[in-house]
């Protein structure tokens, strides 16, 4: 199920909201866990046993750490829960990766792949849940969260299923507090059906209509430069309202059951260096991989090298973690790359810049980070170097018939006015409220006026009747 369909519209979010503020507040994380669980095993029954079996593992490992905290044992029960759910994602997501690279080898020196290796389905978000649970046992054993006895609270928590397929990634110690003393209202709730229905409308309204767009560039088998320029802005557009509008809605739909999580994104396209830009992109992901990796490799602590190469293999890593495919480990590596080299060079985005110096710097950010969604977008990595081949106008360089006829007006309009969006956000934003969740974790509170929630629930409605018109509005992070 996914939050941009009718039957999450019209079905599963009524009734859940209904039942849940019916019921008394000691029973609430069961219905979350029990509303959060119909909601996954919508898709496949039985990956939410897998799911559990996360779940009460992790619950169960935080608990004997705590308990054995200083032993000798407790350390062995980190590493025994921490690789138990990295197998787990090892397994369903790079088991084919491996294959495929094992079988392209062994056709690389001319012999004969073996058969019968039966291919292995992804479930959808564990991603984004083994993450959590990790986060979960390393900050239990670091003692920034006490380790929770009731495991319903636990289950609720992994299984909220605003975040649960594609994030943010959230961390038990911002929610642990809401679970026994969050707080419901009517502004509240309002609160957050106004973040749902921003999202809602970038989701729908922008990345939706953008898509043919993008997909039709990718597809041309010898593009020209205007095509493939076209379809990399038409792309990065519709990834970010895509993934920005989805995490809204999940704000958005958290606020109405009294939750309060980080925001995921801050404008990050307005970023004059790429370091400005992780800061700002994903943040819930960029704080992970900071403090759960980059960190416990030695983050700046051991001298200059030390701290490109772990820049360098965090962003790797982070690349891999979104896909089993050569084109992410090239993303990774190429944003790694940048971000050492502005480590090196001691780039500082919030250092007085003249205007010229100020848009120069945000423009090449800008196209550092397009180049990276080429490869992040492209089905392998001769597609991808064969697609910059054409960005570099190696095919021509007028638009071709191949893509002009397929070029709609809705499609230009959308993409240009998600462009528009990307400079002029920013100014409607200044009324939010920082909020503290837990030490170094912020959300933000918002409040817009009357004629702002006015036009946003307007697009809302054109959003809905859309989608309505449409036949499935799939979220792209959802592969991850």
């Amino acid at each position: 199920m996914v939050f941009a369909s009718p039957i999450f519209l019209f079905a599963f979010l009524p009734i859940f909201l209904l039942v849940y503020y019916l019921s008394p507040r000691f029973m609430r994380s069961m219905i979350i866990l029990i509303g959060s669980s119909l909601f996954y095993a919508w898709w496949r029954l039985d990956f939410l046993f897998m799911l559990y079996a996360i779940i009460g593992g992790s619950w169960f490992v935080a608990l004997l750490i705590e308990k054995y905290r200083d032993k000798p044992c407790a350390k062995w029960l980190l590493r025994g829960g921490v690789i138990a759910n990295l197998l787990t994602l090892g397994y369903y997501k790079y088991f084919n990766f491996g294959v495929d690279s094992f079988h392209a080898m062994l056709d690389m020196f001319g012999m004969d792949a073996p058969t019968g290796i039966v291919e292995v389905l992804l479930p959808i978000g564990i991603s984004f849940f083994v993450f959590h649970a990790i986060s979960y046992i390393v900050d239990v054993w670091r003692q920034d969260t006490p380790a929770t006895k009731n495991l319903f609270d636990f289950a609720a928590f992994i299984t909220l299923f605003p975040h649960l397929i594609a994030g943010p990634v959230l961390r038990y110690k911002d929610l642990a507090w809401q679970f026994t003393s969050r707080t419901h209202s009517t502004d509240k709730f309002s609160e957050g059906a106004y973040r749902f229905m921003c999202g809602f409308a970038k989701k729908v309204l922008i990345a939706d209509s953008v898509a043919p767009l993008a997909d039709a560039a990718f597809a041309l088998e010898n593009p020209t430069m205007a095509d493939a320029w076209i379809g990399t802005i038409a792309y990065t557009i519709q990834l970010y309202y895509d993934f920005a509008g989805y995490s809204e809605m999940a704000v958005g739909l958290a606020l109405m059951m009294g939750f309060r999580f980080i925001e995921n994104f801050n404008n990050p396209y307005i970023s004059r260096s790429i370091t400005e830009f992780w800061r700002r992109w994903h943040i819930s992901l960029s704080t992970w991989l900071r403090d759960y990796l980059y960190i416990p490799l030695g983050g700046s602590r051991k001298g200059n090298v030390r701290t490109y190469v772990n820049l360098f293999l965090t962003m790797l890593l982070g690349g891999l973690w979104h896909g089993a495919n050569w084109t992410f480990i090239l993303w990774g590596a190429w944003h790694g790359i940048i971000l050492a080299i502005e480590r090196m060079l001691g780039v500082d985005p919030k250092a007085p810049q003249g205007i010229f110096k100020y848009y120069s710097t945000m423009l090449m950010t800008f196209v550092f980070v397009m180049i990276g969604w080429v490869l992040f977008r492209a089905h392998n990595v001769e597609s991808a170097f064969a697609f910059f081949s054409a960005m570099a106008g190696m095919n021509g360089f007028g638009l071709s018939d191949a893509l002009a006829w397929q070029v709609k007006g809705l499609h230009l309009v959308a993409m240009f006015a998600g462009l528009a969006l990307v400079f002029i956000a920013p100014h409607f934003e200044k009324n939010r409220i920082p909020v503290e969740l837990s030490k170094g974790s912020v959300a933000m509170q918002t409040k817009p006026g009357i004629v702002m929630q006015t036009f946003v629930f307007a697009l809302f409605v054109i959003a809905v009747s859309r989608l309505i018109a449409m036949s499935y509005s799939p979220f792209l992070y959802f592969q991850f």
